[in-house]
């Protein structure tokens, strides 16, 4: 017997949350993010995605195919407690689940066949997420992760769709490229210049020539448009905080150096939250003075993993904490309460041009080490601590001090 997995994902989830506070939004386009020319699409609803619209948009674009489209700030922090609901639900009712993202779930029902059946219990989760939240969600199923992914595509919005044993080569056959998970614009482009257009087009490719074309990924697409997938579902944890601290070689005074330290630590987690799909909304700073006595102060946040929202936090803190009459021995930053969630849950207020700064730092950082790219003023922090993670061997690049 082989595998068994679904896929489980909230259907428009932010707009959706926003319709169970205002009826009169159902059947409408939503836009959820910053009402501004420099913002751009966290969400939106399925009326407004016929014409066009997609998330990660510029907010002024979507505006142009939808004037009459209507645009809410959104609230992350409700959202992420809607999120967890779910999550909740899926942990009391099934053995082995992975949450991939704030509305994306996968969980092996491997096994059930035998007694119940995975498209039954698969059902009745579906309808208890919204018996239980007022959520639509959809559902794909079948025998592995990608060919259950574009499963719960085809179903949505608030459908599901099984794909029996043996069908998934035909069942993807028909499909644009696109709809293999992984298949970006770029690959996209590469392919369709070639004449594949269609999945069925791929599956009839060499996997030489595919991975000639497209290196180590070509396999794994070629895999994927051949319904093979053999990746796990990988149990899921919540990690509650993340933190790093420094403990100086001589007791410090120096405060100017003290903060481009914190700085430059605080940079360094918030690249961790963005990596890891992370959001926090607890910030603390920890300071242990020479006499070992060792203070902290926390504050609770809205939902972020933005720089230029947590450092001024971060400097307040240390501000209050901060005794001039003695000498510091070490200096810690911690996050804590972290959900999952990635760059869509600050859109709200963010600006395009903040988003898309974020995401060529941090493509710097996953390549040639997270202190690659800094702002200048955690230069400082080179010289009074034992620095866990030197620069890796690379100049870093100094960004100047200003509004990411």
């Amino acid at each position: 017997m082989g595998r068994t997995v679904l896929h489980l994902d909230l259907d428009s989830f932010f707009v959706s949350v926003e319709c169970l506070h205002d009826k009169s939004l159902l059947g409408k386009p939503v836009l959820i993010g910053a009402d501004s020319d420099r913002g751009v699409v966290a969400s939106c609803s399925y009326e407004a995605r016929k014409v066009g619209i997609r998330s990660a948009m510029p907010m002024r674009m979507a505006k142009q195919l939808c004037p009459e489209a209507i645009i809410l700030r959104g609230n992350s922090g409700e959202y992420m407690d809607k999120s967890d609901e779910v999550t909740e639900i899926i942990r009391e009712k099934v053995p082995l689940f992975e949450k991939t993202s704030v509305d994306e779930f996968y969980v092996d029902f491997t096994g059930t066949e035998k007694f119940f059946g995975a498209m039954m219990l698969a059902t009745e989760l579906r309808q208890r997420i919204t018996a239980k939240t007022g959520l639509p969600n959809s559902f794909g199923l079948s025998i592995n992760k990608t060919v259950s992914k574009v499963a719960t595509n085809t179903a949505k919005p608030n459908g599901q769709k099984q794909v029996e044993r043996g069908t998934e080569k035909p069942f993807l056959a028909p499909m644009p490229i696109e709809a293999i998970p992984g298949v970006g614009d770029k690959t996209a482009h590469l392919l369709r210049s070639m004449g594949v257009m269609k999945i069925h087009t791929m599956q009839e490719l060499p996997i030489d020539l595919m991975q000639r074309l497209l290196g180590e990924h070509g396999p794994v697409l070629w895999r994927k448009a051949n319904g093979i997938d053999d990746s796990p579902v990988i149990p899921w944890h919540e990690r509650k905080s993340i933190s790093t601290e420094r403990t100086f070689a001589r007791d410090t005074i120096d405060v100017v150096k003290l903060k481009g330290l914190l700085t430059a630590m605080a940079e360094s987690l918030a690249f961790q939250l963005r990596k890891g799909e992370k959001l926090t909304s607890c910030i603390a700073v920890k300071i242990r003075y020479a006499d070992m006595n060792t203070h902290m102060r926390q504050l609770r946040i809205p939902y972020t993993a933005c720089d230029h929202k947590i450092l001024p936090l971060v400097h307040d803190l240390f501000r209050q904490l901060y005794d001039r009459r003695q000498r510091i021995r070490l200096v810690g930053v911690r996050f804590s309460h972290l959900v999952g969630g990635g760059h869509q849950m600050d859109a709200f207020t963010d600006t395009e041009e903040a988003m898309s700064l974020y995401q060529a730092m941090d493509k710097i950082r996953k390549r040639f080490g997270d202190r690659t790219v800094m702002r200048a003023a955690g230069m400082e922090a080179q010289s009074i601590g034992r620095m866990d993670n030197p620069f890796d061997g690379q100049a870093p690049v100094l960004l100047a001090n200003r509004r990411a």
